[in-house]
């Protein structure tokens, strides 16, 4: 496998330091990228090879894989001037529909859309894929050791949903650090100095993730466990019932798969 990136930004940073890690030859990556900045730190702490544009070892590569911002991603796919061939093209520009990207790839099909999350920057990532039918089995494994070499992966049926992906998992950490910052406020307002309360909520939710992780079982039995009647778990939880906790993140992650959908329809725009 030869695999060229177009965008050699944090993600693809990431995901070309969890493939170097898993033992894949550095000889085999090759990476786009106009920011000579970027081309000098990528070479410097990956070893991979760089260049300004599409050269004769990103038209080698069976898999592309795009990384540029998905407003730019039109004018950036003009550099190969039609030059994709029977490549593998992965796609982690969040928004950017498949239907759109096969248009500016002159109808290319073999295409895999992903969404990735930022904790795959230590490793720690999941991200939803998509296969259009063209995408063989074997390519379908290419793109999942891809991703995988940064977190988990798991695969959609529709691309459409997607976009509740991105409200889960994609955004889902700005959720997570979110509830950290309260969690951690609440502790100052109710006494508590403010590194003390930061360590506490850091912790909580770490150790937490962990056990939910490890335990095998339900987070809703984890949550029973914690909760003893007429303790104070139960008297928070009660409030968090009465105030309708529940229902308002359902809204706020509708929300989020809305503006998704919409996303998609902006950036195609034109194309």
């Amino acid at each position: 496998m030869k695999i060229a990136f177009l965008g050699g930004g944090n993600m693809a940073s990431a995901l070309i330091g969890g493939l170097l890690a898993q033992g894949f030859d550095p000889g085999a990556i090759s990476v786009v990228e106009v920011s000579a900045a970027a081309r000098e730190k990528l070479a410097a702490q990956h070893k991979v090879r760089v260049s300004t544009a599409p050269d004769a070892a990103t038209l080698e590569s069976d898999t592309l894989l795009l990384a540029v911002k998905p407003q730019d991603m039109r004018a950036a796919l003009a550099s190969f001037g039609g030059e994709i061939g029977a490549k593998l093209v992965i796609s982690v520009a969040a928004g950017l529909r498949l239907a759109d990207l096969s248009r500016w790839l002159g109808d290319h099909r073999r295409l895999v859309r992903c969404m990735p999350n930022t904790p795959a920057l230590i490793g720690a990532g999941i991200s939803g894929l998509y296969a259009l039918p063209e995408v063989s089995a074997a390519e379908k494994q290419r793109a999942a050791r891809i991703l995988g070499a940064v977190g988990e992966v798991v695969w959609v049926d529709e691309e459409a949903l997607l976009d509740p992906v991105t409200a889960v998992s994609g955004s889902g950490p700005a959720y997570v650090f979110w509830f950290i910052e309260q969690l951690a406020a609440a502790g100052v307002r109710l006494g508590l100095p403010p590194e003390v309360a930061a360590k506490l909520a850091l912790q909580t939710v770490l150790g937490a993730a962990k056990l939910a992780a490890q335990s095998g079982e339900a987070p809703g039995a984890l949550r029973e466990r914690v909760t003893s009647k007429g303790g104070t778990t139960e008297a928070a939880l009660r409030v968090f019932a009465e105030e309708g906790l529940a229902e308002r993140m359902m809204r706020a992650l509708e929300a989020a798969s809305r503006r998704g959908a919409e996303l998609g329809e902006e950036i195609g725009k034109g194309g």
